[in-house]
Order: structure tokens, then sequence, then C-alpha cells
């Protein structure tokens, strides 16, 4: 007789299995903080054993603990290895178990001192594209092109903006606007614009194309989102985040920055890259990240208070992806 294959475990056996293994990660105190330190940011191995100061080995034990527990996932950004939390998108007992967990570690704090380790490593990453940009501020859109051309998709941003169907009278923000391009355009559809960039450069270049057009119904500010989002005075009906992103230190933190910035019932338009493995882009092109996956975005968009309108993709002849996504502020989500 043919041997018979054992029948699988029951799922409640699964269920306790995996529960077990949870709470064996979970009941470490150095575990439970590098859960903490990934709670809305992802790091890799060195930049985590220079937070937590470890040696490489120690830490990667825990981190693989971690992951073959399912509290931890990995994100691949070229020849990095990045951990962050996992994307709890089903509704299961070991999920809910685990965002529990997540739950609860949100209310502690961390000593001082890895606070200012993980503002010293994201001041580092911010520090090295503002770099970028005020070296190659004229040579931008010329790099640009070799990943994605705007004209590629700009009809779609076009068509994203439309199906807001805001009022002249509505304020648009841009984040990043580059050489002023499409804020200009924005410029011409509503009565009020905001172009915000934290480079100098690029902010003139801005200004210099919004001159030389005659459009007096822009203001430039100098800054990062999370300033500007701290003036009260400062809110857009639509936020648009085009191919910025990826050149962000924090890009979870943003979305909430982002959703800051949005009056009630706001808009935030966001074109980015599709995630690859194309490492030249980080020397052309200045960028920190390799693109993003599409649940990512969403669940950075979620976290922070929005709900997903509309997603287009749209693949390139390059072998790029390009991906947009309209988000709305939910009307439970106030403005800080």
């Amino acid at each position: 007789m043919p041997a018979t294959k054992p029948a699988p475990p029951p799922a409640h056996d699964t269920t306790r299995a995996s529960l077990v293994q949870i709470n064996k990660a979970a009941a470490d105190g150095l575990r439970l903080q590098i859960l903490q330190v990934l709670k809305a940011e992802s790091f890799g191995v060195l930049e985590l054993c220079d937070i937590f100061k470890l040696a490489q080995p120690k830490l990667s034990h825990h981190l693989k603990v971690l992951l073959n527990a399912g509290l931890v996932a990995t994100r691949r950004d070229g020849n990095s290895i990045f951990y962050r939390h996992p994307l709890l998108l089903i509704d299961t007992p070991v999920n809910r178990h685990i965002q529990h967990l997540f739950t609860t570690l949100d209310h502690l704090d961390l000593a001082a001192e890895i606070y200012t380790r993980i503002d010293s490593i994201k001041s580092e990453r911010a520090r090295s594209s503002l770099d970028f940009f005020t070296k190659n501020a004229n040579k931008f859109s010329e790099k640009q092109a070799l990943v994605a051309e705007k004209s590629q998709y700009v009809a779609n941003l076009r068509e994203l903006v439309s199906a807001t169907n805001l009022p002249d009278s509505a304020t648009v923000l841009e984040v990043g606007p580059g050489e002023g391009e499409f804020i200009c355009e924005l410029a011409t559809q509503f009565n009020q614009a905001i172009a915000l960039d934290n480079s100098e450069a690029m902010l003139k270049l801005a200004q210099g194309r919004a001159q030389a057009l005659g459009m007096d119904n822009i203001t430039f500010m100098l800054g990062e989102p999370a300033a500007v989002a701290a003036d009260a005075r400062i809110r857009g009906d639509l936020v648009i985040c085009n191919m910025v992103l990826h050149h962000i230190a924090s890009p979870a933190e943003t979305f909430k920055h982002m959703a800051q910035l949005l009056n009630p019932r706001g808009y935030l338009l966001l074109a980015e890259l599709s995630h690859h493995n194309q490492e030249w882009v980080r020397r052309s092109c200045g960028d920190l990240w390799l693109g993003f996956e599409a649940e990512e975005l969403t669940h950075w968009a979620s976290s922070a208070g929005m709900e997903t309108c509309q997603s287009l993709y749209l693949a390139l002849r390059n072998g790029f992806q390009v991906q947009l996504h309209l988000f709305q502020k939910s009307t439970n989500q106030a403005n800080h």
C-alpha cells in the first residue's frame, strides 16, 4: 500500500505554535526595544547596530529570532536588507496578538540616547540627499529622465488632480517641486499654490520658472514637511508628492506630516517608483530608497489617517514602474 501523507495539524494547533514562538521572541527586553525602534521606520542591520551599540553578530541573532516569529519583516533595497514591522493586512488571531503587542509597545519610552542615535541616522540620510541636490540642481531633470520621464505619466497626474473635483479656490501644495513645471501648471488651475523644498538650489530653480511665467500666486517655502506641518496656518486641500519619497530620509513619518498639512477631507496625490533593484540610481539620481511596494505606501497612508481613492500602475519601457495613488484624509482624522 502507498504511504499515506500525515494529516496537517489542526488550525488551532498551528495558531498555538505561532503564539508560543511570538511570546518567546518577545520575552527579551532588547528585542522589545528593537520592535519599538521599528515602529514607523525601517533600518538596516548596521544602523540598528549603531542605535543599540551592539556587535553585528549579536544583533543579527536577535533579528533572526524576531523574523522567525513573524514580528519583523525584511525589505531588500539594492545590496542592503532593511528591517521593519510586518504589514498585518489579514485579520487573524495571530496578527491580532502581534498588533496588540505593538500597540502596547507604542506607549513605552526608549532611553534618550536611543532617540538621539535614531535622529542622527535620519539626519545623515537627509544630509546625503540634500548634498546631491545642492551639487546637481541644474542637471537633476536630465538625470531623473534616465529613470522616469515626466511626460510618461504627467497626463495621469492631471487626471487624478481632476478626480478630486476641488474648486478653483482650493490650495495646492507640492512637496519637492523640482524645477517647478507642475506647480506652475497647478497655479493656473488653483488660486493658491505652495512649493515646499528642503533644497535651496532646487527651490530657486522653481521660483525662477514661476517668475519667468509671471506667476504671482505661488508661495515658495524652504524647509521640511515636519517643520511646515507644525505651523497650523499652513494647510492645503491637495498635497502632491511627485517622485520625491525615495529622496526622503523617513518615508513613513513623512506620510504623517503630509496628512497634517491637509485640510479635512483633503487629498494626497503620490507618484512614486515601484520597488526595483537598480543600484545605479543612488549615484546618478541621489535616491535614498529604491522605490517602494504598493502595500507599504497604502499601509503608511492608512496609519496616517488616509483612505485610498484610486491607484494606477504604469510600466515604463526601461523596466521601471511608476505607481500613482490618490489618498483622502479620513473624516475622523483631525489636524494637530
